[in-house]
C-alpha cells in the first residue's frame, strides 16, 4: 500500500512540475513575442506629423519635413536665403563642408530671430576628410558656430567611410551631434555597412526624384527605421524644366492650382520623405514650404509613379 501512495505522490509531482514547466515556455514565448513585436515597432518605416509637419527620427529628434538645400550658393547668396527661409517659418536647412558655405549658414542662424533650438541644421563630411574625421567635425562646429549640429552626415562612400562613422558616434557621445546619417547609401552599401556601426543612422539622403524614384531602396531604408532625405527633388542640373513641364506633373498642378514644383515635393513628402530644395529666389524658398495645405490622390500619386525611369542624373 505505502508503495503505491510513493508511486501516487511522486506522479502528481511530476505533473505539477510539467504544468510548471509549460507555463513557464508559454511565458518565455510570449515574452519573446512581445520583443519580436518591439522590434517590429521600432523598426517601422518613421511617420510623418503633418500638423507639426515634422518626423521624429529614430535618435529621439524631430526633424523639419521641409526646408532649403543651400549646394552652390554663394556666401552670401547663402546668407540670404537661410535669412528668407526662416522669416517664411522654415527651419531645415541642409549644407556640407563640400559646399563652402557653413560659415554662411551659422551667421544667418546666429543674425535670426529664431531661437536655435527650433532650427534644424545639416552638414555632412567629405571622404576626403575620412582620414582625420574627428578634425572635419571639429572644422565644422567651428564654421558654422552655432553650439552643436542637429545632423551630420558621411558624404557618400569612401576609404574609410566606418571608421569615420565611428567618429560620429563619439561626436554623439560628446553631445557634439545629435543625430547621424549617410547620404548616397543605396542597399548593397548599407546591407554591408550597417554590421559594422553602433549607432543606426536616423537618416539616410539620396537622389530622388519623379525620374529616379528608388522605388525598392526608399521602402528597404524606411522599414530599418531610418528617414529618408531626398536631394535634387526636381530632376537635377539639366532636368528641371523638363520635369516641370511633364503632362502629368503639370496637370496635377493644375488641378490644385499649385506649381509643379510644389507636386513633386508634396509627392515626395507623401511617400514619407524629407525634402529640401535648393533656392536663393525668396519667392520660390516661400513656395517650397507652402506644400501642407493640399493633398495628392492616390490616383495621382499612381500616375507619378508611372514617370519613373531610372535616370540618376547626378553626380555620385
Amino acid at each position: 500500500m505505502r508503495k503505491w501512495i510513493l508511486i501516487l505522490t511522486a506522479a502528481l509531482f511530476f505533473a505539477i512540475c510539467m504544468a510548471g514547466c509549460e507555463s513557464g515556455s508559454a511565458e518565455s514565448s510570449k515574452n519573446e513575442n512581445s520583443a519580436g513585436e518591439n522590434s517590429g515597432k521600432e523598426s517601422a518605416a518613421p511617420v510623418f506629423d503633418f500638423e507639426s509637419r515634422t518626423v521624429t527620427l529614430n535618435s529621439g529628434y524631430e526633424m523639419p519635413a521641409a526646408g532649403l538645400g543651400t549646394y552652390a550658393l554663394s556666401d552670401e547668396e547663402c546668407y540670404n536665403s537661410v535669412t528668407a527661409l526662416l522669416e517664411d517659418g522654415g527651419r531645415l536647412i541642409d549644407t556640407a563642408s563640400y559646399y563652402g558655405n557653413e560659415e554662411s549658414v551659422g551667421r544667418a542662424i546666429r543674425d535670426s530671430d529664431v531661437p536655435r533650438k527650433e532650427i534644424f541644421v545639416t552638414t555632412k563630411i567629405y571622404p576626403t576628410e575620412f582620414d582625420d574625421p574627428e578634425g572635419a567635425i571639429e572644422a565644422c562646429l567651428e564654421r558654422l558656430d552655432i553650439g552643436y549640429i542637429d545632423l551630420m552626415l558621411l558624404h557618400h562612400p569612401g576609404d574609410g567611410d566606418v571608421e569615420a562613422y565611428h567618429a560620429l558616434e563619439e561626436a554623439v557621445e560628446d553631445g557634439k551631434v545629435h543625430s547621424i546619417g549617410l547620404s548616397n547609401w543605396y542597399v548593397e552599401e548599407l546591407e554591408e555597412f550597417l554590421p559594422q556601426v553602433n549607432i543606426t543612422p536616423a537618416v539616410v539622403q539620396n537622389e530622388i526624384h519623379p525620374y529616379y524614384q528608388e522605388k525598392d531602396v526608399v521602402p528597404y531604408i524606411q522599414e530599418l527605421g531610418i528617414v529618408v532625405n531626398e536631394y535634387s527633388p526636381f530632376g537635377g542640373r539639366g532636368h528641371t524644366a523638363e520635369l516641370f513641364e511633364d503632362e502629368v506633373i503639370a496637370s496635377i498642378a493644375k488641378a490644385h492650382d499649385v506649381t509643379s514644383a510644389q507636386v513633386i515635393l508634396r509627392w515626395n513628402l507623401q511617400r514619407g520623405v524629407v525634402v529640401n530644395p535648393g533656392s536663393s529666389d525668396p519667392e520660390h524658398i516661400r513656395e517650397n514650404l507652402d506644400i501642407f495645405d493640399f493633398e495628392l490622390t492616390e490616383d495621382e500619386m499612381e500616375k507619378i509613379s508611372t514617370l519613373d525611369r531610372g535616370e540618376k542624373h547626378e553626380w555620385y
